[in-house]
């Protein structure tokens, strides 16, 4: 019996405003009831009710602690916050699975480096689109959101792994894009590995 061709982590990035919750979200719900998609819920260092997504609540000392134990697959810092995903995984992973994960971009070398085969979804919009969106918060002024958006440019992910969808106008139209930008990724981590 041929061994099961490893699963693809399908790692999702994009500027801030660009609807990533959103559209993961959307695509859970979407992908449900297909066995070829997980999506894992991360470890976060900020309480439950914070709003935002779905995530497991750590405090700073417990999530140091899973990480120095080995409980992360990734894991990293951004704006004073910690975010790690499960090294579970591995597990879905190794059955075939495809893992789908919200990520900081700079993680994506480690990723590709340890756990391939790894396609990358980049959610974007326009800046002005994101600067409406980030503005409509109310965290942050013009100019702070201007700054985030230039840093965001400046460090987009590049390579032959890279899709980008556009989250740029009726969100259904974007889900559709970014779940068949799943279907597609899977299909080629799944070719890649068969063919390896």
């Amino acid at each position: 019996m041929p061994d099961t061709p490893r699963g693809t982590l399908i790692l999702v990035v994009g500027p801030s405003g660009a609807g990533k919750d959103s559209l993961l979200k959307a695509a859970a719900g979407r992908l449900a009831d297909d066995g070829r998609f997980v999506f894992p819920a991360r470890v976060i260092t900020r309480p439950a009710d914070a709003g935002g997504e779905a995530h497991v609540p750590a405090s700073p000392e417990a999530f140091q602690a899973a990480r120095e134990r080995g409980d992360f697959a990734l894991a990293w810092h951004a704006h004073g916050t910690d975010y790690g995903i499960p090294a579970t995984i591995e597990d879905d992973l190794a059955a075939g699975r495809s893992v789908v994960v919200n990520v900081s971009r700079g993680v994506i070398d480690e990723a590709r480096r340890r756990l391939a085969p790894v396609r990358v979804v980049l959610v974007d919009a326009p800046d002005a689109v994101l600067a409406e969106r980030l503005v409509a918060r109310g965290r942050e002024g013009r100019e702070a959101v201007q700054e985030r958006i230039d840093r965001a440019r400046a460090a987009m992910p590049a390579g032959d792994n890279v899709v980008r969808v556009m989250n740029d106008g009726a969100f259904a139209t974007a889900a559709d894009r970014f779940v068949a930008a799943l279907v597609r990724a899977h299909e080629d981590g799944a070719s890649v590995t068969t063919s390896s």
